[in-house]
């Protein structure tokens, strides 16, 4: 019998079977503590599946563009973002300043990729350690069982009780708002999401039979977390993050349109839309238009990476 996935089990613990040996794709399986574990064709079997999906492309295609943009770019196109140019506000598009200037002056191009430098940062930030944090509390509270899911998950469901939005501006107007602080209050709250996705995952997967069989063999918890329930458990995880870090992005522009986000000195994409609300009916649409533009773009591409990772990383999916 072959190997199982990622994490099969061989009849006899470890045992090679008739079938073992190098695969159709030139990699072979070795064993280790009973498991049978692919050496070579999981992570080309991955990439091939994610480049079929023509959307997943594009969306990596336009993250990769807005990554250069907002980081590259302000060493191409060079612009003074720090001191107010009252004298050149509100100006329009023209070969002097691609995009216009807003209110204070600054060039709206070179602004819009500032802001997206701090805006792509705490999203990312945001949402990976939401991820990563939520994940491991749902798999322990799922292998775990007992009393300690029944504690852990109902302090999940109280912290699900609360407004979110109040939460926030809550913890945004008690903390001087500042880079690390607005990742850490963004992940506050959306780790809960993850932690609930992954436990009810973490629920079927443990009662699987290899998962049985590494607690017959003397397997941790910490063995059967790490090793079973999150590899197994990794397309809701990445479909998961991806929505994180889209979230974390409107959040923080939502905030920022309430004045409780980063300050002016660290300019966001949030913010440039709150300050452009206030002109948009004087027809200065060189101020909102391109900075919306820029969190769409930005969300569509994370879905899209999510949605083709999550073909891509389920085993059940590439066997095709």
């Amino acid at each position: 019998m072959a190997g199982i996935g990622v994490s099969g089990i061989q009849p006899g613990f470890g045992e090679p079977g008739p079938g073992d040996g190098p695969g159709p794709g030139g990699a072979a399986e070795r064993y280790e503590g009973g498991e049978a574990r692919s050496s070579g064709s999981v992570l080309r079997l991955t990439l091939a599946t994610f480049i079929e999906n023509k959307l997943a492309v594009a969306g990596l295609a336009i993250l990769v563009l807005l990554v250069l943009f907002c980081f590259v770019g302000p060493h191409i196109y060079v612009t003074d973002q720090k001191t107010l140019n009252p004298a050149f506000s509100n100006y329009g598009p023209s070969g002097k300043h691609l995009l216009g200037t807003d209110g204070e002056g600054f060039d709206v191009l070179g602004r819009l990729m500032v802001a997206g430098q701090s805006s792509i940062e705490i999203g990312m930030a945001a949402g990976v350690a939401a991820a990563v944090f939520g994940t491991l509390y749902g798999a322990v509270s799922a292998v775990a069982g007992g009393l300690v899911d029944a504690v852990l998950m109902r302090l999940v469901d109280a912290l699900y009780s609360l407004p979110t939005l109040f939460l926030l501006i809550l913890l945004s107007t008690i903390f001087s708002p500042n880079l690390p602080l607005m990742i850490a209050v963004l992940s506050f709250i959306a780790w809960l999401g993850p932690a609930r996705l992954v436990r009810g995952e973490a629920l079927t997967l443990r009662t699987r039979e290899y998962v049985q069989a590494v607690k017959v063999a003397g397997g941790t918890q910490r063995r059967i977390v790490v090793r079973h329930i999150v590899p197994n458990a990794i397309g809701t995880i990445m479909v998961n993050t991806s929505f994180l870090i889209a979230d974390a992005i409107l959040i923080l522009a939502a905030l920022s349109y309430l004045g409780l986000g980063l300050p002016n000195t660290t300019p966001t994409w949030g913010g440039m839309l709150s300050n452009g609300v206030n002109v948009i009916f004087d027809g200065y649409w060189w101020q909102i238009y391109p900075a919306g533009i820029a969190i769409v773009l930005t969300v569509i591409a994370f879905n899209f990476i999510g949605d083709a990772l999550r073909d891509s990383l389920d085993v059940r999916l590439q066997q095709r």
